[in-house]
């Protein structure tokens, strides 16, 4: 079973990270950072990860699976909860500084998606996996997704301020500058497939390296499956990577 240490970031209850290390004495491949989702809420945590956290582990990445204030509890939401993420990478790295040559990665699934391709923006990684990520706050909002997640995170509806919103969006942030993968199923009803086919339209035309890999009949948990096939496409991805 591999090892489990946990790194803490800051003061709040939900400020820490628990880091998987390879195990076997293997080469380490990189730093890979999962970020769990569910629409940043504090019903959910980073355990949504640990399966895929262990699958990393297990080929050979050293993994910080994080946990981050989420809305309603520990004061997350916006811009709260990107901060979090940002210095859960910083304390993961200053854990492992035998890292700090190698490639490293976010791995995010859905709210996480949208934080992991956020983190890649601000180059506190060298790329991401975005698994059926929040890319368009203002169209998941119109659209009424997640239960009203939305305006809870951004601490306003849209129309009292249009601005963060945009600066929530990965698709508003483009060019994020880094190689990322976005992997989604069309069978998804929690963040529709279109949502990431118009991002990674967006993501390419402003001249980013972006890969795109849609599994047919995939829902939104499968994704975050190590069996399911959609798993095997951002290992390969990862696996490019590391030997890059």
């Amino acid at each position: 079973m591999q090892t489990r240490e946990v790194v803490r970031y800051g003061s709040a209850p939900s400020q820490f990270a628990e880091m998987w290390d390879p195990e076997g004495g293997r080469p380490v491949r990189g730093l890979a950072v999962t970020v769990h989702g569910g629409w940043w809420r504090d019903r959910h945590d980073l355990h949504l990860m640990d399966a895929l956290a262990a699958d990393l582990a297990g080929r050979g990445w050293c993994v910080a699976n994080i946990e981050y204030r989420r809305t309603g509890h520990d004061g997350g939401g916006w811009p709260q909860t990107l901060t979090d993420v940002l210095g859960a990478v910083a304390a993961a790295r200053t854990a492992r500084p035998h890292l700090g040559g190698l490639p490293s990665v976010a791995v995010g699934h859905s709210a996480g998606g949208q934080l992991a391709l956020l983190a890649a923006g601000a180059g506190a990684v060298g790329g991401a996996v975005a698994l059926a990520p929040i890319t368009d706050l203002a169209r998941c909002a119109a659209e009424g997704l997640g239960e009203g997640a939305t305006p809870l995170f951004v601490g306003a509806p849209y129309e009292s301020d249009p601005a963060a919103y945009r600066d929530a969006s990965p698709l508003h942030r483009l060019p994020l500058g880094r190689p990322h993968l976005v992997v989604h199923g069309d069978a998804d009803v929690r963040v529709p497939v279109a949502h990431s086919r118009a991002y990674v339209e967006a993501a390419a035309a402003a001249g980013d390296p972006v890969a795109y890999a849609e599994h047919p009949g995939a829902d939104h948990f499968q994704v975050i499956d190590p069996a399911h096939a959609s798993w095997a496409t951002a290992v390969a991805w990862l696996e490019d990577r590391a030997a890059g």
